[in-house]
């Protein structure tokens, strides 16, 4: 096995979130050729000879791409793109290949591939196709940080917060609410200061935004978000 690896330096955090670009080929010529065009505009590039040694490296959370070949010894780019998926690897792949056809492309392209580049491509197409792949990868890192950010001020509110919560972000007014819950207008309205606050909401229609998105990632919040009402 051949693995050339780009170690990041030790110290300093703006090093360790680094984009890097993983390159799975069994081609050691185009590993070496491809490690070295990624390392000439400042990328940090990890290469595998195969998929068995590129799943066991450790991989952190930071913006990511798979340089993949579609036909590797003894196994396929395209089987392996559907393994990742299986896994919840979502990182973004840019598939090359020495013997692409049209069904091929496709295929891929439909499971989720930004790019179908064919041997012999030229640098600026590859550079090109994993800089939108590590933009790509960049943006969905932070979309799931936002998201885990909201479930974690989600928490923080305690049930009866939850419960106006959940009545703020339908539109009711403090009194209808105080009404709902059997409480005064003065007591609805300091837990409706509390929950924007701790849900760090400008307005109702940013919370409401805030509430949605929660709702639409079930996976990373309650699993009964705002489900306090039907406990009543």
């Amino acid at each position: 096995m051949s693995l050339v690896s780009d170690q990041t330096p030790a110290g300093g955090a703006a090093q360790e979130r680094r984009p890097i670009v993983y390159v799975l080929d069994d081609d050691e010529s185009m590993r070496l050729a491809l490690s070295s065009l990624f390392r000439s505009i400042g990328l940090h590039v990890e290469t595998f000879e195969s998929s068995q040694t590129f799943l066991s490296f450790p991989k952190g959370e930071t913006p990511s791409c798979l340089v993949l070949d579609v036909r590797l010894r003894g196994e396929s780019g395209l089987a392996f793109q559907e393994e990742l998926a299986r896994s919840c690897l979502r990182m973004p792949i840019v598939f090359i290949t020495g013997h692409g056809d049209i069904a091929m492309t496709v295929k891929a392209m439909k499971a989720g591939a930004v790019d179908f580049l064919a041997k012999p491509f030229r640098d600026q197409d590859m550079i090109d196709a994993v800089s939108n792949a590590l933009t790509r990868d960049a943006e969905r890192l932070a979309a799931e940080q936002s998201i885990a950010s909201l479930c974690a001020a989600y928490d923080l509110l305690t049930p009866r917060e939850r419960e106006v919560m959940e009545f703020v972000v339908t539109g009711m007014l403090n009194k209808q609410i105080a009404s709902e819950l059997n409480l005064s207008e003065i007591t609805v309205k300091i837990h409706r200061g509390q929950v924007m606050r701790k849900m760090g909401a400008r307005s109702v229609a940013d919370l409401v935004r805030k509430a949605e998105a929660l709702r639409a990632k079930p996976q990373l919040s309650k699993p009964h978000f705002m489900d306090a009402s039907k406990q009543r």
